[in-house]
């Protein structure tokens, strides 16, 4: 088994691409080893000394280490392995009846703006969940109140220091220029 690694605009987080479906459908996130619970891979990466979060998309896995506890160099081989051990095992990447990620969190908005959040949501799924997928995160839609859409930022864009860019210079003027109603973008 192959696994690429792959640099993202957050210095703490690495994404593995193991060569192969990670989640069929939906992502999973845990920040901690309580929350790993619920997946014996993200147990056996957060089994890694150093590693503070994961985060499973459709074919890849981002990994964050916590600052100042060891180098990408100490902890990427431990990871590596973790991850080629898991897969040559054949369990599976979560425990039976785990929900994912989009399931855990509703969304709020007046129904008097559904044709905006719709927008809203085409433009997150067409043009921006793609290219942050391709930095080893992503990016959900929460809501809209008020001309203010609220995003949530997982994997590598979480703690990103270049986040707020993103949000502020591209996604806030994308949304801006298809829908003028739109005044910013906060994460939440």
């Amino acid at each position: 088994m192959f696994i690429q690694t792959e640099a993202t605009p957050n210095p703490a987080t690495l994404k593995f691409l193991p060569g192969r479906v990670v989640l069929p459908e939906g992502t999973f996130e845990a920040r901690d080893a309580a929350g790993a619970e619920r997946s014996p891979l993200a147990t056996a990466l957060f089994s890694v000394p150093g590693v503070s979060g994961v985060y499973f998309g459709h074919d890849f896995i981002s990994v964050t280490k916590a600052d100042g506890v060891n180098e990408w160099p100490q902890v990427k081989p431990a990871v590596l392995g973790a991850i080629m051990d898991h897969f040559q095992s054949g369990r599976p990447v979560l425990a039976e009846g785990t929900a994912l990620a989009e399931d855990e969190t509703e969304e709020f908005y007046d129904e008097a703006d559904h044709d905006t959040v719709a927008t809203i949501k085409d433009l997150l799924e067409t043009r921006v969940r793609p290219a942050v997928a391709g930095d080893g995160g992503d990016i959900t839609f929460r809501g809209y109140r008020d001309g203010i859409v609220y995003l949530e930022m997982k994997g590598a864009c979480s703690g990103c220091p270049s986040s707020t860019a993103t949000l502020r210079q591209g996604v806030q003027n994308l949304f801006r220029h298809f829908l003028p109603s739109v005044r910013e973008v906060q994460a939440i």
